[in-house]
């Protein structure tokens, strides 16, 4: 088995090894991860924060030691909480890196930050005003950061940078937590789960004080939430039909 290590802000994960190939999801930097199959430009990874996988180009990852893999995968976790921060190289390059980002790496590869780091478990208080740093992220299939997010990693950035770990896509994160019967028994911080016509769960977002909820649909945007699901008071219609509530934390 291999082990490997992004050393670059943000890597594509893609379904296939190819360029053109769809964006499942972002590698960011200091995550690590298990390769299951190397090619000569391509690696299928598995990802050790949420057991994600997909394809990573060869040249955009560092092979380390299984010794550094086990060390780096049991330490608590560290990340950035600055929206976009720098990261300063050995050879006194300046990347960028950016909000969530895993800082254990910092020591192995000799890059020095000075920027925000969270660590541990924060209160469920904090998860509202954590999702609003990505407030008008604009929606990007696959997306994990600011620049670019999707619903599902929307809800999981926001828990990581809090200290709790749920899955990368809605229909997995549906399946953690205790459900709730109704929405008069949330409290901001759950998460609200939406189907399509085939009982398929495509969207998920975090239910706020008041019947709001703040997800990632075009952008990170907040609407109404009520028992039908997220009603869109601009174009004074529901966007999506609400199929469960579930609480994390």
């Amino acid at each position: 088995m291999q082990y490997g290590i992004t050393h670059l802000s943000i890597v594509p994960l893609r379904l296939d090894p190819a360029d053109t190939s769809e964006l499942v999801s972002q590698v960011l930097y200091g995550d690590c991860f298990k390769v299951l199959e190397q090619r000569k430009k391509w690696s299928k990874i598995r990802l050790t924060y949420d057991n994600y996988e997909g394809w990573i180009d060869n040249k955009q990852y560092l092979e380390v030691s299984e010794d550094i893999y086990k060390h780096l995968s049991s330490e608590p976790l560290k990340v950035s909480a600055d929206l976009i921060e720098y990261i300063t190289t050995k050879e006194g390059h300046l990347n960028l890196i950016p909000l969530g980002a895993t800082l254990n790496v910092l020591p192995l590869l000799q890059h020095q930050y000075d920027g925000e780091i969270l660590c541990g478990k924060h209160p469920k208080a904090n998860i509202i005003k954590t999702a609003f740093l990505y407030l008008n992220a604009p929606y990007l299939w696959g997306g994990k950061t600011p620049f670019g997010i999707d619903c599902s990693g929307f809800t999981q950035m926001v828990y990581k940078l809090n200290g709790y770990k749920i899955y990368r896509d809605a229909s997995q994160q549906a399946k953690q937590g205790e459900a709730l019967s109704f929405i008069e028994e949330s409290e901001p911080g759950d998460l609200a789960f939406f189907d399509n016509s085939e009982g398929v769960i495509t969207h998920v977002g975090i239910i706020m004080k008041d019947n709001y909820i703040i997800h990632a649909h075009g952008q990170v945007r907040v609407d109404r939430l009520d028992h039908t699901g997220i009603f869109n008071t601009e174009r004074n219609t529901h966007t999506h039909k609400l199929r469960v509530i579930k609480r994390i934390i």
